[in-house]
């Protein structure tokens, strides 16, 4: 009886040790560039973490986990981990690009042809947004300056700058992270991810990161923004 017992508990701690998970360290490439941002999901433990900017990441796992990569730009990737990627220093993982299918081009021998070279506006000249324009417009004499500011007309057409612009941050957010990357990194319920960026583009710190298209200070932003995001709706109910 006693060495049925020892050798049950031998085969217990042995399965125990086996089944424990191990933290792996990877990079991720495409092509030959390292690639920044990339969402690495762990689908048996929904542990996440990102890419840094030289591509690392760091995750637990263990045998027989499905680690799931995403990215905006790049073709989604599963790979299901082994015993030789565990013991392994590094997990080199390749990505490839999206194809993005162009839309018809249609060939115009007149294409260079244009106000500017033609002579009619001078070359160089700021181009306007129809609600930029408008307020152009409202402002670009004394006396229409005057009349429009008593009217309130000048202050109604700057607000439609305003939200065109907000329109504009807007549809860039919305290509920028996926969905899973609200619900299982930020924790935003489905439901609210819109109402979320919304919040988001009214920051104006996270608004600037979005202009000027740089990735990793909008990540870093945003996990605040959700924080206080999903205490408002904790307040709420």
């Amino acid at each position: 009886m006693i060495q049925i017992l020892f050798v049950f508990f031998f085969v217990q701690i042995c399965f125990g040790q086996n089944a424990a998970s191990k933290e792996i360290l990877g990079q991720i490439s495409e092509q030959s560039s390292l690639v920044e941002g990339v969402n690495i999901v762990n689908n048996n433990s929904q542990i996440s973490t990102i890419s840094d900017s030289e591509g690392r990441f760091s995750i637990l796992v263990k045998e027989g986990d499905v680690l799931v990569f995403s990215a905006v730009n790049l073709d989604a990737l599963k790979r299901r981990i082994t015993l030789e990627d565990i013991s392994s220093p590094l997990l080199v993982i390749k990505m490839a690009a999206k194809e993005v299918a162009l839309k018809e081009v249609i060939v115009n021998e007149n294409a260079n042809i244009n106000a500017e070279n033609l002579g009619i506006i001078p070359a160089g000249q700021k181009k306007y947004t129809p609600a930029e324009r408008k307020v152009y417009t409202a402002t670009s004499t004394s006396v229409d300056k005057l009349l429009n500011s008593i009217s309130g007309r000048t202050a109604m057409l700057k607000k439609e700058v305003n939200v065109e612009k907000k329109e504009a941050l807007f549809r860039k957010l919305e290509y920028l992270f996926e969905e899973n990357y609200y619900t299982e990194r930020l924790k935003i319920p489905v439901d609210y991810i819109k109402g979320f960026q919304l919040y988001c583009v009214d920051d104006a710190e996270f608004a600037v990161s979005l202009d000027i298209k740089n990735k990793t200070m909008s990540m870093f932003l945003i996990t605040d923004l959700a924080r206080k995001y999903l205490t408002i709706l904790e307040n709420e109910k």
